[in-house]
């Protein structure tokens, strides 16, 4: 057993390091840790990490999180160069070796913090002097608004879920037969008029017009909560949270379905005022978080239990996936045909469209994106930006077509 007042130290400053990350780790866990690994001993890596897991671990979604911090604190030298080069400006230099994984950046700033390292001084000898004319670089918001959900630091999450809070996502109203009084409408009401008309012994003395009522859809938001859509899903519900709790949008109510390996409705915790609480309680009901994915038996669980009650009316449905998805491809495409048609209009946004070189070879992918209106990417505050566009016009297809004309030519294509 290496000097235990040493490790117990290490152990203290490792679990300041994970709650810089964003992890809620406090005293007593850090207490208990130093106390589990006395009791379990520190003779092999694996069970010293599975040690602090179990005692630093509460939520599935933190298992990355400490996964990075632990492989950068007790320590891989060139993972560590490799961490220093992701908080380094790209304009001095530093190129990175690989692309940053997920929750990299964040492990990274909360060890390293601000600190750089030491780069040669422009006016040493033989040193290149680099001058960047900055009147044309972006802002910091309009950096993030691009940035990829999935390689943000800790500080730029926090500021993304505060830009996500401030956007809206309106949606015009649908016409109606039904009627409401106005006197410059364009329809007659006979009803009105012939009761005015009675009033004054059978003379019609004028005409009560009518304009249609407006009615409200309803929006309904299948989520994927699956490993692969995590970070993705999480900024999405922050931003629908912001969506359910704003007024004067326009849309009748607000539904949010998580799927992974089941389906579960989290539409009463969005209610919460408190967008921490919300997800928190979301997060708790919905225990299949960062577990695998079954597209095509959640949509069949929607279909039947919950499709009748919440997108009729002309509902419109947000599918957030990648559409990666093992199950058999033909029940996926029926239970997605099934979708389309009970949905006013069902727009489906995929991370992966993110990548210039993206195409639907998956089985998945193949079969659903037949039944939706609009394909688009999902990846960033931008992309979400841009859902307002796809609800207010509804030619906009987004990359649909683009992609409908691939498969059709893909070879073995009929």
């Amino acid at each position: 057993m290496p000097d235990q007042p040493r490790l117990a130290q290490n152990i203290l400053h490792f679990a300041r390091a994970l709650r810089r990350a964003g992890l809620p780790v406090g005293s007593g866990r850090a207490i208990d840790a130093v106390r589990a690994v006395e009791a379990a001993g520190f003779t092999d890596r694996m069970d010293f990490y599975w040690t602090l897991h179990a005692c630093f671990v509460s939520r599935p979604e933190h298992r990355v999180v400490f996964a990075q911090v632990f492989r950068l604190y007790w320590r891989d030298p060139r993972y560590l160069e490799h961490m220093m080069s992701l908080l380094l400006p790209s304009v001095r230099g530093v190129q990175e070796e690989k692309p940053a994984q997920s929750a990299e950046k964040r492990a990274a700033q909360a060890l390293l913090g601000d600190s750089l390292p030491q780069m040669p001084d422009p006016e040493d000898e033989g040193a290149t002097r680099i001058e960047v004319d900055s009147a044309f670089t972006l802002s910091t918001e309009e950096r993030l608004k691009t940035l990829d959900f999935e390689q943000m630091s800790t500080e730029e999450i926090a500021q993304a879920k505060r830009m996500l809070a401030r956007l809206s996502l309106p949606v015009t109203p649908i016409a109606s037969r039904r009627g409401k009084s106005s006197p410059h409408g364009p329809r007659i009401d006979a009803r009105r008029t012939l009761r005015a008309a009675l009033r004054q012994g059978g003379e019609v003395r004028g005409l009560a017009r009518l304009r249609p009522r407006p009615r409200w859809p309803n929006l309904v938001v299948l989520c994927d909560i699956s490993g692969s859509m995590a970070q993705y899903s999480r900024m999405v519900l922050h931003f629908l949270h912001a969506v359910a709790n704003q007024k004067g949008q326009g849309w009748a109510k607000v539904h949010a379905f998580t799927f992974g390996t089941r389906l579960t409705n989290i539409t009463r915790h969005l209610r919460a005022r408190d967008v921490d609480a919300a997800l928190r309680a979301a997060g708790s009901e919905a225990q299949d978080w960062k577990g695998g994915t079954r597209i095509g038996q959640c949509l069949h669980g929607f279909n039947r239990d919950w499709s009748r009650r919440v997108t009729g009316q002309g509902a419109v449905v947000l599918l957030i996936t990648d559409g990666l998805d093992r199950d058999d491809a033909g029940a996926l495409s029926r239970e997605m045909e099934r979708l389309h048609l009970s949905s006013r209009r069902l727009i489906w946004l995929n991370p992966l469209l993110r990548w210039d070189g993206f195409a639907p070879k998956a089985a998945g992918i193949r079969a659903m994106l037949p039944h939706v209106d609009s394909f688009r990417a999902g990846h960033s505050i931008a992309s979400l930006e841009d859902l307002a566009q796809a609800l207010s016009r509804p030619d906009d297809h987004g990359d649909r077509d683009r992609l409908l004309r691939m498969i059709e030519t893909a070879p073995g294509q009929k």
